[in-house]
């Protein structure tokens, strides 16, 4: 019997595929660890956000992202790393700006 936890926000369409949003595991008493799976821009019905809009796009994801974290009582400011994949370099400083302005200070670390 696994002691990991499936976090399926409310918010999130039901993957389609064998995998969870996130991942809650426990480390020691009290304490856990969450694996957020990748995310992209889409809402509850499986629709894509922001077509065309990169910036859109990003903050679509983020949003996706703070759900999982909301569902385990957590923030984007409990990040400690992010991995964003840019299909089009062009795109880079709409995105950029996107994650500049989410993320707190001092930011997790990051590849873009």
């Amino acid at each position: 019997m696994s002691a990991f936890t499936a976090v399926q926000p409310p918010e999130h369409t039901l993957p389609i595929g064998k995998y969870s949003p996130g991942i809650l595991a426990p480390f020691a008493p009290g304490k856990s660890l969450l694996f957020i799976s990748g995310q992209v821009a889409s809402d509850a019905e499986g629709r894509v956000i922001g077509v065309g809009d990169p910036a859109r796009q990003a903050e679509a994801v983020f949003a996706n992202i703070e759900a999982v974290l909301r569902s385990c009582n957590g923030s984007l400011a409990d990040l400690v790393s992010v991995i964003i994949y840019v299909t089009d370099i062009a795109n880079f400083a709409a995105i950029s700006e996107v994650r500049n302005r989410v993320l707190r200070d001092p930011p997790p670390a990051s590849t873009l």
